[in-house]
């Protein structure tokens, strides 16, 4: 360990102008020595050296090093160490994750405000996280975030809190920071006006809102971010968020162009079986004025909930399916997805797909990736859909059990044909065996 430290840091004082290097060759090797040494000294690292290593520190062993010397303590104290910093938020007895010291958040909060720009929360499953979380929100008023991400690493802990209070400690972060150009509050309680307040003061430099799963956010109030932020770029939502009318508002002249469109489709109450559906003519109008946006989407409904989908030509490029999904479905993405990349399919239950594989090979001329598991297909019938996607096809991961033999093809055979197709070596995934 300690050899590596010495070859990193060889590597850094070479690169740094601000170090000279020994002239070797003339000296002995005890002065040798004594000049790496010299070199060496923690003490003397130029302050751009120190403060590359303390970005690479947790929070809570950089407190510690700047406690080394008085250099250090100063570059510890550096603006640019504080511009991006994240909250680890938790309660010790139920968590797996180290929590940020209240004692270093105080200091953060007197001391680097100011500086602030890329900050996150992460949080466990506890509701008393998620206040902390909101407390460090309200007391951020003297700062210009840009980047703000709050993050439940189990279940949405921000759900279970008081909403008047979530939504008061968004609101002094959206009126204090008149800039904030990215934004995740996926799973919270964000509603409608506290969304108003976010374009009034940063409509100018918006450019990715992330909200899904936000029950308190209606179709209008994205779609008022989507009239005033016309520099959005990246948006994810749920289905029921989406609508026509946010389509059209997307495709405006004045509007960039949308890069990214992920919508998450899931019921909005449970027991919901019936979903709206989208005008074509409103697709249309989105590819048309943004012709390489990635449509993303992600399916958590059971096969008689999906009957609204896919029955006309929808410009979807990530397709994933999280539940099972029928072989009338699957047959539709080959008609109706003629933009499809990627695409998985994590169950279909015991019904063999070969044909609505090969009509998807046929029609989705653009298709790169492709996931299988808990589906039944041929192996003759794989061979093909490989044949007819050729090396174009990147990604490949199709679990064992998927592929059936037959008449033509075994197992032990499949690999060969399909590697040949691709261009490399490929096998099938193995599920192991504990």
């Amino acid at each position: 360990m300690k050899r590596n430290r010495l070859s990193f840091m060889n590597k850094v004082l070479q690169s740094s102008p601000a170090v000279k290097q020994p002239k070797l060759g003339c000296h002995s090797s005890l002065s040798q020595t004594h000049m790496r040494a010299a070199l060496l000294d923690w003490g003397n690292l130029p302050h751009h050296v120190v403060l590359r290593i303390f970005q690479y520190l947790p929070l809570i062993d950089r407190a510690r090093a700047s406690s080394v010397c008085r250099r250090w303590n100063e570059v510890f104290h550096i603006p640019d160490l504080w511009r991006k910093f994240e909250f680890e938020l938790n309660q010790s007895a139920a968590s797996y994750f180290n929590s940020t010291h209240p004692d270093l958040i105080q200091q953060i909060i007197k001391k680097h405000a100011a500086h602030l720009q890329y900050v996150s929360f992460k949080v466990d499953s506890s509701t008393e996280s998620a206040e902390a979380a909101c407390g460090i929100l309200s007391q951020l008023v003297n700062c210009s975030i840009q980047t703000l991400g709050l993050i439940s690493t189990a279940k949405p802990s921000f759900l279970n809190m008081s909403k008047s209070h979530f939504v008061s400690a968004l609101t002094v972060l959206f009126v204090n920071s008149i800039s904030l150009s990215s934004i995740k509050i996926e799973d919270t309680p964000v509603d409608d006006p506290s969304l108003s307040i976010l374009v009034a003061n940063n409509s100018g430099t918006l450019r990715r809102l992330k909200m899904s799963s936000c029950p308190h956010v209606s179709s209008n109030g994205i779609l008022c971010v989507a009239d005033h932020c016309q520099g959005l770029r990246e948006l994810a939502l749920n289905y029921y968020m989406l609508s026509d009318k946010l389509l059209l508002a997307l495709s405006n002249e004045t509007h960039v162009n949308l890069e990214h469109l992920r919508i998450d489709v899931m019921g909005e109450n449970a027991g919901q079986i019936e979903f709206h559906s989208i005008k074509r003519q409103s697709w249309d109008a989105l590819i048309k004025h943004s012709p390489g946006v990635n449509v993303v989407m992600y399916f958590f409904l059971y096969e008689e909930e999906m009957e609204t989908f896919f029955k006309e030509e929808t410009p979807v490029t990530h397709l994933y399916f999280g539940r099972s999904v029928s072989k009338e479905i699957l047959g539709r993405l080959g008609l109706n997805c003629p933009r499809l990349t990627e695409l998985v399919v994590c169950a279909n239950g015991i019904q063999v797909i070969d044909t609505e594989l090969i009509c998807i090979a046929e029609h989705c001329k653009n298709l790169t990736a492709l996931g299988l598991s808990e589906c039944e297909v041929s192996c003759s019938a794989f061979i093909e859909f490989v044949r007819l996607c050729g090396r174009k096809l990147t990604h490949l991961s199709i679990m064992e059990e998927v592929l059936i033999p037959d008449d033509v093809y075994s197992l032990g055979e499949i690999h060969t044909e399909v590697s040949k197709y691709l261009g490399r070596i490929w096998f099938p995934d193995v599920m192991p065996l504990w």
